[in-house]
């Protein structure tokens, strides 16, 4: 429960809401799946991190290889952006880091929400254009955020 309490200092339920529903409204346009990670342990190396949650999630488990994680270590505000096989061989190290960037530019101004929906937005973007949405498209992962403890 602390690690949940601890969150909601930083986001509130309301804002935690808008990040939900930020997923939401990008998957309706893609195959893709989104998933938004918080962390309360500081972590010297997010991206090994991330990695380890991307498979924990069950990330790697979807049908067209096309999930994305944006994973935050809320205390250091450190953030990892992994995607799968299919949209990293797609989009690759350089588009990632652009996420990133934007994302760290609201979390400087103390703009959490703002940077988690606008690097979600982003991402939303360019799985629309690369895996557009199928009429039979299931939701194969939650849009809801996870927490780390």
């Amino acid at each position: 429960m602390k690690s949940r309490i601890d969150i909601e200092e930083w986001l509130t339920r309301d804002e935690l809401h808008r990040v939900r529903d930020a997923v939401r409204a990008a998957e309706k346009r893609t195959s893709g799946e989104i998933r938004l990670h918080l962390d309360v342990a500081i972590m010297d190396d997010v991206l090994d991190h991330a990695a380890f949650v991307f498979d924990q999630l069950g990330m790697g488990n979807t049908k067209d290889r096309n999930g994305v994680l944006l994973y935050v270590s809320v205390p250091g505000r450190k953030v990892a952006v992994l995607g799968d096989t299919a949209i990293h061989a797609q989009l690759g190290h350089d588009y990632w880091q652009q996420v990133l960037d934007l994302v760290l530019g609201h979390f400087k101004q103390d703009r959490f929400c703002e940077g988690l929906c606008a690097g979600v937005t982003a991402i939303g973007e360019q799985l629309q254009e690369r895996f557009p949405f199928q009429r039979d498209d299931v939701n194969e992962l939650s849009d809801d955020v996870s927490f780390g403890k």
